[in-house]
């Protein structure tokens, strides 16, 4: 049983639709990377799975159920982590209280507080060093890092990433990307990864699905995918 599917789905915002019988799914301890250009339904695809859409047609199952009517704070809940586009944390509110923002699910539980704020630590060190700075006060890196770490507080079973790399320099690209294979691998968390870093995107992930005006017209292992014709024309200009 995967994770999480999408069956069919249809969905948009108000009357205008943009996702088109998307089917995908996601199995426990996968990264599976979302690709397509600009206004496919990337993020759309994403906001979706958390509920933050209007649905048409179709279902979401997540571990066997179905939440296709379920709110949005009831899939936080089951273990849906969510990192928009940008990050957006709270500038005049410390590192240490972003990511308390986050720990909503583990709130009443001390030992799964304290347990979840060392693994944000464990992969994120600046942030321990920074846990009492104001959050706009970090660099661009450095508050990527952060937005993460809060989407992880939650100890979600599933994460979605919505353009991690967006502005940020190349090298500090490649160190996050390596901290979200890490996330994956030593943590077991599954992701489901919307980057304009195509080959950066499929290097780390097992499998990929393109997305081309709300529709899925590829899929498969990364490392096929990667070197398909269509990709590497539409894509990666090779």
């Amino acid at each position: 049983m995967s994770l999480l599917s999408m069956e069919g789905v249809e969905a948009g915002y108000g009357p205008f639709a943009v996702l088109h019988g998307v089917r995908l799914y996601i199995d426990r301890g996968e990264m599976v990377s979302l690709i397509g250009p600009n206004g496919a339904g990337k993020t759309t695809t994403l906001k979706t799975i958390l509920g933050l859409t209007t649905l048409y047609r179709g279902r979401v199952i997540f571990e066997g159920t179905d939440i296709t009517e379920e709110p949005t704070f009831k899939r936080v809940l089951r273990g849906i982590g969510y990192v928009p586009e940008g990050g957006q944390v709270v500038p005049n509110m410390t590192v240490l209280e972003n990511l308390y923002l986050g720990a909503y699910p583990v709130r009443r539980n001390r030992d799964s507080l304290r347990d979840s704020l060392e693994i944000v630590f464990t992969l994120f060190p600046r942030l321990r060093e920074r846990s009492n700075q104001l959050a706009g006060t970090l660099s661009g890196g450095e508050t990527r890092m952060l937005s993460i770490g809060r989407a992880l507080m939650s100890r979600p079973k599933l994460l979605l990433l919505d353009e991690p790399s967006q502005g940020l320099a190349p090298k500090l690209v490649i160190e996050l990307f390596n901290l979200v294979k890490r996330l994956n691998e030593e943590y077991g968390v599954s992701v489901l990864l919307v980057e304009q870093y195509v080959s950066e995107s499929l290097r780390i992930s097992h499998r990929a699905y393109v997305i081309e005006l709300g529709r899925i017209v590829l899929e498969g292992p990364s490392s096929e995918v990667i070197k398909s014709e269509y990709l590497r024309k539409a894509y990666l200009a090779v």
